[in-house]
């Protein structure tokens, strides 16, 4: 079955496996573990937890093993969007179509959510007994998603954004800020699905990766180019927000037209490292194309 058909199974499955290892709402303190699942079972794209599974698909590891791994990114992914909502932030009101985090349980819940699940993510990895890998390929995806999160990734990349608004960055600058902020994650997200497999190999993990690198950065690069020819509504959040915030951009540095075609460029590349892979890696190439042709 192509992938495009399998899609809504797998977002069935994540939704299924966030429910069962999010706290349920009606557990102390319920006003924190409701503002949690508030924000992670929203209606989001699950493009992390795709990969996770799209990567799983190349090495053959089974549906089971990848959940959690899938569990993990998307409670990671899901802590930085309380967190980059926040006022101190970008001091957005709407995310995913509805009032963020902090507009509806208050901004020190919606800290504390943020820190919460952000722990949570990595129990996951220590303690679910359906990732039947080796202790040492297990610690190696604990410390791939840490490092994907931390200063030299998602946080690093979220901290450059903030010191960067009204400011020109070069465009080496600007793909630095996008790599740590966005790409670092979606590659955390393709090498977790490989580290499931007892089948994964360092020569294939390293060609993925950097399929993954090119497709974080051509993620970016789009929702730069949705941040001016979308809306409100589509987008399920303010629509030239970044324009209002005297942010750096693609567009601005590039140009609308030449922005996108750095993104087409972009994913010919990422496909290009798949040219050694079978069937098996289909889905991994039409993540990719969907990255650059989505609307929202």
């Amino acid at each position: 079955m192509p992938f495009a058909e399998r899609l809504a199974g797998y977002q069935s499955r994540i939704e299924a496996v966030l429910d069962r290892w999010l706290p349920p709402a009606d557990t102390e303190p319920n006003h924190l573990h409701g503002a949690i699942r508030y924000s992670v079972l929203g209606n989001g794209k699950r493009i992390r937890p795709l990969l996770v599974y799209a990567s799983g698909e190349v090495f053959k590891a089974g549906a089971d093993t990848l959940d959690g791994c899938a569990c993990a990114v998307e409670m990671i992914h899901a802590y930085s969007l309380i967190h980059d909502d926040l006022p101190a932030m970008d001091d957005d009101d709407l995310r995913r179509g509805r009032p963020t985090c902090h507009k509806a349980y208050g901004e020190a819940t919606a800290i504390l959510a943020g820190d919460a699940l952000q722990a949570l993510a990595f129990q996951v990895l220590a303690e679910d007994p359906d990732i039947s890998v080796p202790a040492e390929q297990r610690v190696r995806m604990i410390n791939t998603l840490a490092v994907a999160s931390g200063s030299r990734g998602m946080a690093g990349g979220q901290a450059i954004d903030l010191d960067a608004v009204g400011k020109t960055l070069s465009l080496e600058q600007l793909q630095t800020m996008h790599t740590y902020k966005t790409g670092r994650l979606i590659r955390a997200s393709v090498e977790l699905g490989a580290l499931c497999s007892d089948k994964v190999d360092e020569e294939r993990l390293h060609k993925i990766s950097r399929y993954a690198d090119c497709i974080g950065l051509a993620f970016q690069i789009h929702d730069d180019v949705l941040n001016i020819e979308s809306d409100t509504e589509i987008l399920g959040k303010p629509q030239g927000s970044d324009l209002a915030m005297n942010k750096p951009t693609y567009p601005n540095l590039l140009g609308l037209e030449e922005t996108k075609m750095a993104a087409r460029d972009l994913l010919d590349e990422a496909l290009g490292h798949l040219s050694d892979f079978d069937e098996n890696a289909e889905a991994l190439r039409w993540i990719a194309t969907y990255i650059v042709e989505r609307d929202k």
